[in-house]
């Protein structure tokens, strides 16, 4: 009924109203008929302006991540968030999980339809490869763990060969040992789509931290509404902004309402993605803020990447394409019909085909059931062209049609010439219903998912009778993971993973509040009651194992929206002038002044911020958790040429954070803490006053 009311639907009340004014069954007839032709304008005029917002958001840019939230502002623009901050997309570590991979919330445009999403923490499952059911998951296999490693005799053998095969991943050298059998590449991606709007609020995909805090999508709006009103956000950022719209209308006069909704998933990819094929994007902006070079963002959680398009090791120049490898790869990507789909689209009595032909050189059918965004039809367009790009100008978009009965659709009427006589047209109504989808990253999947060296006795869902038991302790105590046989962890769960010797790592690599995994090891019972030193065995952004060093786990590969615009396109263009001068030198409508030798001009080398860590708590409560401290260029500069301390704050861990007064140490070219909390030394819940620099 409030939705009636706020578009103007005549309700019951309104109709006797016109009876009465009207005096005689005749003119009531009349006043209800220009009603009824007033609500069908209404509504047209509704579903137009629809149109016109998406069609202006298409004009404006592509398909694409578009804004996190804020995390700082500063003296220049660029020092605030924008589709990355501290990481790009708000990607972070749930490592104690076993298949929870950490992203927050976003503003994201797919197909012309802006919304943002809940804080995400998706998980690693991909559509059923059996069943058409909609919405249908299961979980990707974890890879084997090999059986060189598997078969050694003690733990530590076991360590030892497996930190061989870490090595070979990392060096791409499978010589070494073939490390492609068991560390597989996996695609992520956000899917979205237009669904028959329902009373009832429906979570489109699982997290294990998180989910759609509302009793209905008329209660969802109303948070939306009320936190863009009054700048509040939901502790939890269980809130989302999905846009609802008027699909249809029955009789020319009843609403039909669709509800925007997307979910993530992944999907197995078929082949091995060498690490050679991503080059790092050049965000400058975010380069600028942090004082990094391309080196220091290739290392940070910053960065985002580009596929090579030609899959290969090598980048060749920068050139026009059509279709690339990343369409390869996402045409492996079913839409909401899952693995078994089998649609085509053969719209306006053309069929659309994939590009390349079969092995007999004869067009192939597009499977539309599957994510594309190039096709080709038998006659050429105006244009004179055979190949087609869905959409007219987003060059990210990926679409799949689908047969799900929740999904809202389109009718348009389509005509066909017969074939005895081509002057004569069979008309109807046609339906199609599509779905929507963009990268996001490459997650690999490593055998440290599957490697349970000590026997661990792993107990499933955390929230099972079986689960809660990890955490139960003596005379009703809550277990806590501490490295004493009373405080340990009785087995593992889903929400507590902890299988991987603490040996593997050397450290845990870059940090972000929104982390919660364990630094440097956790106490675990094993089956016969030993307490064993074990680290999280999920999924991280960098891996650091000992004696092979830093390996990304994770390549954000997402697009960026505003890159579809002609604003972006012209800064990238002088962007790639001023960065690569010598190259692009021809370009130039007058030669830059060059630096000769002669009149060089010595610069002192720019500061950085750097970031760095607390060493970890000693004291329960709180238990094991560190903290991240940013030293900007300034704190630095103060502190070393100035002989200052600075005062900073920690993250916010655990519940708490810190006021820390930092001194620079000569002696060993090294920060150190001089108050905590207004207290000489340490802090109360056990970290030390040394501070341990991180990467990135």
């Amino acid at each position: 009924m409030r939705l009636q009311a706020s578009l103007g639907v005549p309700l019951a009340n309104d109709v006797d109203a016109a009876n009465d004014a009207a005096g005689s069954d005749g003119d009531a007839s009349k006043v209800i008929r220009q009603l009824q032709s007033t609500v069908a304008a209404l509504g047209r005029q509704l579903i137009m302006q629809q149109l016109f917002v998406e069609e202006r958001i298409r004009s404006e840019g592509s398909s694409g991540i578009k804004q996190i939230r804020l995390q700082t502002d500063g003296t220049r623009p660029y020092h605030s968030t924008t589709y990355t901050g501290n990481s790009a997309v708000s990607i972070h570590n749930h490592a104690n999980y076993d298949r929870t991979i950490g992203m927050g919330e976003f503003v994201a445009v797919l197909n012309g339809v802006e919304f943002r999403t809940r804080h995400n923490d998706y998980k690693f499952v991909m559509p059923c490869r059996r069943s058409r059911d909609f919405h249908c998951t299961e979980d990707i296999p974890f890879p084997d763990v090999p059986p060189e490693v598997r078969n050694k005799a003690t733990v530590q053998e076991q360590i030892a060969e497996m930190k061989e095969w870490f090595k070979a991943w990392k060096n791409q050298d499978k010589s070494h040992r073939d490390y492609t059998k068991y560390f597989k590449a996996n695609l992520c991606y956000l899917e979205g789509a237009w669904m028959k709007s329902s009373a009832s609020l429906e979570e489109s995909f699982d997290s294990d931290r998180h989910f759609l805090d509302a009793t209905d999508w008329f209660d969802l709006h109303e948070k939306a509404r009320f936190s863009a009103y009054s700048g509040r956000k939901d502790n939890l950022e269980n809130f989302a902004y999905l846009p609802v719209t008027i699909s249809g209308l029955i009789n020319g006069t009843i609403p039909e309402l669709a509800q925007w909704n997307y979910r993530i998933l992944c999907h197995p990819l078929k082949k091995d993605i060498p690490f050679s094929h991503f080059r790092t994007v050049d965000d400058l902006h975010s380069r600028m803020a942090y004082k990094s070079s391309m080196a220091l963002q290739t290392g940070s959680r910053r960065a985002r990447f580009q596929l090579n398009p030609d899959n290969r090791g090598y980048w060749s120049e920068e050139k026009a394409y059509q279709r690339s490898f990343l369409d390869e790869l996402m045409e492996q990507i079913p839409g909401k019909d899952n693995y078994p789909a089998n649609i085509t689209d053969d719209i306006f009595g053309y069929t659309a085909f994939t590009l390349d032909p079969d092995e007999d050189g004869n067009d192939r059918v597009l499977n539309a059931g599957y994510y594309h965004r190039w096709f080709k039809v038998a006659k050429k367009g105006a244009n004179g062209l055979t190949q087609m790009h869905r959409s007219y100008s987003d060059q990210n978009i990926f679409m799949a049609m689908t047969t799900q009965e929740k999904v809202a659709g389109l009718s348009i009427k389509d005509c066909k010439l017969r074939k005895k006589n081509n002057r004569v047209k069979d008309c109807g109504r046609v339906e199609q219903k599509w779905t929507y989808a963009i990268p996001l990253e490459i997650v690999y999947s490593t055998p440290l998912s599957s490697w349970n060296p000590y026997n661990l006795h792993f107990k499933g869902d955390a929230k099972s009778d079986l689960g809660k038991t990890v955490r139960a302790g003596p005379n009703g105590s809550v277990r806590n993971g501490k490295k004493e046989a009373n405080l340990a962890f009785d087995g593992t769960n889903n929400a507590f993973y902890y299988h991987t010797p603490v040996e593997m790592f050397y450290t845990n690599g870059d940090k972000d509040a929104a982390d919660t995994v364990r630094y440097r090891g956790v106490g675990v019972l094993d089956r016969q009651g030993e307490v064993k030193s074990v680290d999280a065995s999920g999924f991280r952004i960098e891996l650091n194992i000992d004696g092979a060093g830093e390996i990304r786990q994770r390549w954000p590969i997402m697009p960026v929206s505003v890159e579809g615009s002609t604003i972006m396109k012209e800064i990238e263009a002088l962007k790639d002038m001023v960065m690569e001068q010598r190259k692009y030198i021809s370009l130039y409508r007058e030669l830059p002044i060059a630096l000769s030798s002669d009149n060089a001009t010595e610069y002192a080398p720019t500061l950085r911020d750097i970031e760095l860590e607390t060493t970890v708590a000693t004291e329960d409560p709180p238990g094991p958790h560190t903290h991240m401290v940013r030293l900007t260029a300034d704190h630095i500069k103060i502190m070393k040429e100035d002989g200052r301390a600075v005062t900073v704050m920690t993250s916010t861990d655990f519940g708490h954070f810190h006021q820390l007064r930092v001194r620079y140490v000569k002696r060993c070219d090294c920060f150190r803490i001089s108050k905590c909390d207004n207290q000489r030394g340490g802090c109360w819940d056990g970290h030390s006053v040394e501070l341990i620099p991180t990467a990135g």
